[in-house]
């Protein structure tokens, strides 16, 4: 089974991404695009990054969401309906599954697949796009995953998009002499199976991403996207502390008291908003070689 996610963490995180995410990259995508994209999201959960990259692509498009929770799904569609409704747009319903939302810009038609990620690309309508997109998915999956994936898209000639991709440097400051154990033991669980037949990239995912494209005549581009958690989004601070405290105590048992201190004094600076975070990430872009 893959790895899966509350939808409130990912409420919680979605400006955060937003921040973090490479504008240039984004741009560079749009570039590159056809005048009305056609984009499949991997893992799109609640549709953060549709929110995000559509007023990049800044025209007509259509985009597939493609994730294995249908909980998910249904409330990607109902945020994207909501948050269209708060700007005053016209939403739409052609058909039971296809939402369209009317912004200024041209509409966004978008449509949800159901799919389990573990058997991409095969279960993929990769020749019916113009673009692979995901975001904070690819230091989950496994090296095998990625090739597969870069196979797919190189057949069909696809940019591929990767955002927020960890670099396994954190730092949450003030220092903090359990520091070194809850990144160790983080690091730890980074690497861990996560449902993708095999070892999760963590870390090494920009760099594994990077000569898998590479290998089908690619141009990769990156950017950094670094999580910035000020004192002030104490929320934010506090969950990112206790999840890397938790998946730490999976890996460091000897060390559990100290990770439990640890995780104590974090959210205790939290509440007082003395807690500051900066988690790092990469974006990576992968533009196919140009027609001969």
């Amino acid at each position: 089974m893959t790895e899966t996610f509350d939808g409130d963490w990912l409420d919680l995180r979605e400006p955060y991404d937003a921040a973090a995410r490479n504008v240039a990259l984004a741009q560079q995508l749009s570039a590159v695009l056809p005048a009305r994209p056609r984009i499949l999201d991997l893992g799109a959960g609640t549709g953060s990054l549709l929110r995000w990259m559509a007023h990049f692509i800044g025209r007509a498009q259509a985009w597939t969401l493609v994730d294995a929770d249908p909980e998910l799904v249904g409330r990607a569609f109902e945020t994207i309906a909501g948050r269209a409704l708060e700007a005053e747009w016209t939403v739409t319903w052609p058909g039971r599954k296809t939402l369209l939302v009317h912004s200024p810009q041209g509409a966004w038609r978008v449509e949800a697949l159901v799919a389990d990620l573990r058997e991409a690309p095969d279960n993929l309508p990769l020749d019916q796009v113009d673009a692979v997109v995901n975001t904070a998915l690819c230091d989950l999956v496994s090296e095998d995953w990625v090739q597969r994936i870069a196979e797919g898209c190189a057949e069909h000639r696809l940019p591929f998009y990767a955002a927020l991709n960890v670099t396994g440097r954190e730092r949450f400051m003030p220092s903090h002499p359990g520091d070194a154990l809850v990144a160790r033991g983080f690091a730890r669980d980074q690497l861990r199976d996560k449902g993708f037949g095999g070892t999760a990239l963590g870390a090494r995912a920009p760099a594994v991403i990077a000569a898998a494209f590479e290998a089908h005549g690619y141009t990769v581009h990156r950017a950094p996207s670094d999580w910035v958690i000020s004192r002030r989004d104490a929320a934010m601070a506090a969950e990112i502390a206790d999840g890397h405290a938790r998946a730490a105590m999976a890996h460091e048992r000897r060390g559990r008291a100290k990770l439990l201190d640890w995780m104590v004094d974090r959210r205790a600076q939290a509440g007082l908003l003395r807690l500051s975070v900066r988690v790092g990430h990469t974006d990576i872009l992968c533009l196919p070689p140009e027609k001969g």
